[in-house]
């Protein structure tokens, strides 16, 4: 079970959300703790479940990924099984970053990069109507990334 979170555990999860590459060392010294105790408390944090992973953001552009989709996805059925199903097949597609189960006009919404336009149509084409219980998609290009991945307030 999760432990209660103090002051001191939400600074270093602050810290750590704003830059992941902080040392131990200056971690401790920016929340006035003992190295070994920021250790402790770090690796507690993880075990925890707190911060489950640690990764470098890269930039889209410079691995030419530069577009940015989204896609609504309506199933044909709404049942735990085509639900299920599409959810197994939908994680096994590595252009995928996010998928998520809403309530709306959608089944799902789908966050996507590519190079470019005909690269998604290349993916939406093969794969991503492929999928099964697919009846129909919407996709969003987007203009301008104004917010994304903003770390968590809390």
């Amino acid at each position: 079970m999760a432990s209660r979170l103090d002051r001191t555990d939400l600074k270093i999860l602050r810290l750590l959300q704003n830059n992941g590459r902080l040392s131990n060392a200056e971690l401790a010294e920016t929340v006035a703790i003992s190295p070994a105790t920021c250790h402790r408390r770090t690796q507690r944090l993880f075990e925890d479940g707190f911060i489950p992973a640690v990764r470098a953001m890269v930039a889209p552009k410079k691995v030419a990924k530069g577009t940015l989709v989204m896609v609504g996805v309506v199933l044909d059925r709404s049942t735990p099984e085509s639900f299920a199903t599409f959810e197994q097949a939908i994680a096994k597609l590595k252009f995928v970053l996010d998928c998520h189960l809403v309530a709306g006009d959608f089944d799902y919404f789908l966050k996507i990069r590519v190079g470019d336009m005909e690269d998604f149509n290349r993916i939406h084409g093969e794969q991503l109507i492929a999928l099964p219980g697919v009846r129909q998609t919407r996709t969003f290009f987007v203009m301008k990334e104004v917010v994304d991945n903003a770390p968590l307030e809390f």
